[in-house]
């Protein structure tokens, strides 16, 4: 894969670029694709729209929709509290438009909120460069929903009916899915993620509240009962056929129930996380995508939500808060320098063990920090990691991108302090 090839859920994020008009799905359900896609359902009382599209695209979604809006806007449903799905819903909501969301909506927005310098950090070194993004993230717009919905609201709009329903959990805590009882057509957003029939990511990188696997398994038994022939989610095509879609949902509830299984076996015999992380993998037959979660990444998941954060085989320093790299300069003394450890990481390197390397690295990087030839390994290292990768899954692809792009400036400033 090049530099500029993306991975299957990067190029869904990035489908909108050049769309010039909303694509038809369905009768009267049109398309806006977006880093979270809109869509607009009309009626024969005005229209509405589920989920608004992202921060400052607000008036380009509202005119992709223009041509085809009925009436007043009567409602916008948002299916979670990410800024991807309703940051564009100040430029579209109307007079007299309500907001319909899911309980805990404003309890999730604060914690993102709360939240918002470490987050942004970290979301930032993961997909600044993806959103052509400078600097901190834009700052996310204050909603005020009118509804927040616990259990299940059900209205009628114009000819149409639809069904908003909470769910036991998905992306977020507050997560609801549209349910067009009549049509049976249902819009889920990124309830199982942005991938359909693909690993839920239970725990993201950027950081977030876990999602837990059981409340993920439940929200897929609940969708499964509903017996839909079109599945409207957050990003890409919708999803045709009762047949088809119930085969995608036993497939994702088998492989989620696998994981859980064998993770929690594991642990009743003793292994660690990092031995499941690296043995655990789901058979052939129950083989799903893995472009936002990974199956050793739901595995560890799995194992710190019914383990919690101790792991014994980290031992008795992990209770306080001493890291490990408080030693890392006594290490590289009794090596006697930078150089040992880094020729050692090299050795790894060379044998095909990146991973290894990079523990050493991190000691002899830790205490002298512009070692040319440690940052030299260090960028094969992670280059191996990435080239294995397949670059496949988009946090694994965008970290060890900007891990390898941080790692060229350390060079790039090593070499200028040398000429200078």
């Amino acid at each position: 894969m090049s530099e500029k090839q993306q991975t299957p859920l990067g190029a869904l994020v990035m489908a909108g670029q050049g769309q010039t008009e909303a694509e038809r799905i369905a009768d009267g359900i049109f398309m806006v694709k977006d880093i979270s896609n809109a869509y607009l359902v009309t009626t024969g009382d005005g229209d509405l729209l589920v989920n608004t599209g992202f921060l400052g695209n607000g008036a380009r979604n509202k005119g992709l929709f223009a041509a085809h809006r009925t009436g007043p806007l009567r409602r916008i449903i948002v299916t979670q509290a990410h800024a991807d799905h309703y940051g564009a819903l100040p430029d579209q909501k109307e007079d007299g438009t309500q907001v319909i969301v899911g309980a805990g909506f404003t309890e999730t927005v604060d914690y993102f909120d709360r939240l918002a310098p470490f987050l942004g950090r970290r979301s930032g070194k993961l997909w600044a460069s993806m959103t052509r993004r400078d600097g901190p993230p834009p700052k996310p717009p204050v909603i005020v929903p009118d509804v927040e919905v616990a259990t299940t609201l059900a209205f009628e709009q114009g000819g149409r009916r639809f069904e908003v329903v909470k769910t036991p959990g998905g992306e977020s805590l507050d997560s609801v899915f549209v349910w067009m009882p009549g049509e049976k057509t249902l819009f889920t957003g990124n309830l199982f993620g942005p991938v359909w029939r693909a690993m839920p990511n239970l725990v993201t990188m950027r950081g977030d509240k876990p999602r837990l696997v059981r409340a993920y398994l439940r929200s897929v038994e609940q969708v499964r009962a509903l017996g839909a022939e079109l599945v409207i989610t957050g990003h890409g095509d919708p999803i045709r056929g009762a047949e088809t879609i119930r085969a995608d949902l036993d497939m994702m509830h088998a492989a989620g129930s696998y994981l859980e299984r064998e993770t929690i076996a594991g642990m009743n015999a003793g292994r660690t996380v990092q031995d499941l992380m690296r043995e655990i993998a789901l058979p052939a037959d129950l083989k799903i995508g893995e472009f936002h979660g990974k199956t050793s990444w739901v595995v560890r998941a799995i194992w710190e939500e019914n383990g919690g954060w101790f792991h014994y085989a980290d031992g008795t320093t992990a209770l306080y808060g001493v890291p490990r790299s408080a030693v890392s300069a006594d290490l590289v003394e009794l090596a006697g320098g930078a150089g040992a450890i880094v020729g050692r990481a090299h050795v790894h390197a060379a044998a095909g063990r990146p991973l290894e390397a990079l523990h050493l690295l991190d000691i002899a990087l830790g205490v002298t920090p512009d070692h040319e030839a440690g940052l030299t390994v260090r960028k094969a290292a992670l280059e191996q990691l990435l080239a294995a990768s397949g670059s496949t899954n988009l946090s694994e692809t965008m970290w060890l991108k900007a891990e390898i792009a941080e790692t060229d400036k350390r060079l790039a400033s090593h070499a200028q302090k040398g000429e200078g």
